[in-house]
């Protein structure tokens, strides 16, 4: 197990300069929000700290991000739910719906993941594949209904001994062909 130290010196350090620019330590670059979100997907341990003070601004850059891709696109946050959240600041239960929040988007988080495993089991290595099947499946049923269709009509076949005109033979005839 890593010691607290060990775990600290894993976390990629960047740098937020008065200027607003982001200074990636690890790469020796400027750096865009864009990139900070990429590395966010990419599951990538971070801090931003303030370049003079040092002060930890993480959260504030965090938050940057997600107004900028709340204008992009569908939503995540209703007006709604961003008024709710605003009215537990101050409220006696503003420390608890933090780790309420955390706790339901990691259940739903996990919950996509499987998910995401069984569809994945499902199709295999390609959608196309499914797909084919289905269509394959279906002509297949197609098929046999069109079968079951022409033997039910009884076309170009005798009557089963059991119907009425036992003996017979039921063909379909034009209206042209009919006496």
């Amino acid at each position: 197990m890593r010691s607290r130290a060990e775990a600290i010196m894993d976390v990629r350090i960047i740098k937020k300069y008065p200027n607003r620019r982001l200074y990636d330590t690890e790469i020796s670059s400027y750096v865009t929000l864009e990139d900070v979100r990429h590395l966010i997907i990419e599951g990538e341990s971070f801090e931003v700290r303030d370049s003079r003070s040092g002060k930890d601004l993480t959260r504030a850059v965090l938050l940057q991000i997600i107004a900028e891709h709340e204008d992009i696109g569908q939503p995540i946050f209703s007006t709604k739910l961003l008024t709710t959240v605003i009215r537990f600041y101050g409220d006696s239960l503003q420390g608890v719906i933090g780790g309420y929040l955390e706790r339901s988007t990691q259940a739903f988080s996990d919950q996509q993941q499987q998910l995401r495993s069984h569809l994945g089991n499902l199709v295999g290595q390609s959608p196309w594949g499914l797909l084919n099947q289905i269509t394959e499946r279906n002509l297949d049923l197609l098929k046999g209904l069109q079968q079951g269709l022409i033997n039910g009509l009884g076309v170009g076949e005798k009557a089963r001994p059991d119907s009425k005109a036992a003996g017979k033979s039921r063909t379909l005839r034009r209206p042209s062909e009919r006496q």
